[in-house]
């Protein structure tokens, strides 16, 4: 059984519970439990987190970082062992802690194959960000929207339509290519945060809703033979200006009997092993995500089969 990791990061202050509550109340169909992290003696965090859920998990006294082989892995194991068990957990660090220390050791290979690293966001306060411009120079700042795979706009209602403007120039300034997302009061849309762990058969209308099938679009991709690493490599760097996140299964032809996952979200890519994917399922399927309009559906299709080995090729050199 896997559970996947949601990590969130972001400077004090900057809205990182008001996300994390906006998605335990609105789970979309998933089950989410929580591991929280206020720096301190007084878990103000899990407090304000309690009446949204009930699978919280605070970490006190301290700064997750320094949890790593302790509290937070075994919260993590504790948390995935649960019955039924959770379809995410999300983990909110201390605006103190810079993320990339953690996301280091949920890519360990032995904590990979239990709680795969999903997605991390940095939550920026757009307010924080108009009144402080030199906030943006602050090295933990630097290095929490560097570790993200997306950044989180909050407070966006508090600063004027030419102040945001600023602000979004500024962020994209100094971490061009970090897929930036606006947020009031912590939602954003869950396609772009959540891979997977839909239970529900479909979502009740909301306006959330809505709003996020209008803003994204998907396409699933199938292959029956082995694909060229190479060459595979190649159309996922052309893709990954284009897509928000794709996961699915690949099979390479100079391994064709290990299926393995793959999974993009923004410019990070993981690869590893899964069980034996037997029955009728093609052996190469992905599901790509992306914001409307973005997709060229023929142009995607014509570069992913170009990755596939042709039975009387598998031996050729790409």
């Amino acid at each position: 059984m896997t559970v996947p990791v949601l990590l969130v990061a972001g400077a004090l202050g900057a809205g990182k519970t008001t996300l994390v509550n906006h998605l335990l109340r609105h789970p979309d169909g998933r089950r989410i439990a929580a591991i929280v992290n206020d720096f301190g003696a007084i878990d103000v965090d899990a407090a304000l987190l309690a009446p949204s859920a009930d699978g919280i998990v605070s970490l006190k006294n301290g700064c997750i970082c320094c949890s790593l082989q302790g509290d937070l892995l075994r919260s993590l194991m504790m948390l995935t062992r649960r019955r039924p068990s959770p379809d995410a957990i999300i983990i909110e660090t201390s605006g103190a802690s810079d993320p990339a220390a953690i996301a280091s050791a949920l890519l360990d290979p032995v904590v990979f194959a239990a709680n795969p690293l999903d997605t991390v966001v940095c939550v920026v306060d757009a307010r924080q960000v108009a009144d402080r411009p030199a906030l943006l120079d602050d090295p933990l700042w630097q290095s929490q929207v560097r570790a993200a795979d997306f950044v989180i706009l909050a407070k966006v209602d508090l600063v004027a339509p030419e102040e945001l403007e600023q602000v979004q120039a500024r962020v994209a300034a100094r971490h061009a290519g970090k897929r930036t997302f606006n947020a009031i009061d912590g939602a954003v849309p869950s396609p772009v945060l959540f891979s997977q762990g839909h239970h529900a058969p479909a979502i009740r209308p909301s306006l959330r809703a809505i709003e996020a099938t209008e803003r994204f679009e998907t396409m699933s991709w199938t292959a029956p033979l082995p694909l060229s690493l190479p060459r595979f490599q190649r159309a996922v760097g052309e893709l990954s200006s284009v897509l928000l996140r794709a996961k699915g299964f690949v099979t390479f032809d100079h391994q064709p009997d290990q299926p393995l996952v793959f999974q993009l979200v923004g410019s990070r890519v993981t690869i590893s092993p899964c069980a034996d994917t037997a029955g009728d399922d093609p052996m190469n399927r992905l599901v790509l995500i992306a914001e409307v309009g973005r997709l060229d559906r023929s142009a995607v299709t014509t570069l992913l089969d170009a990755t596939t080995t042709a039975p009387a090729n598998r031996n050729a050199r790409d």
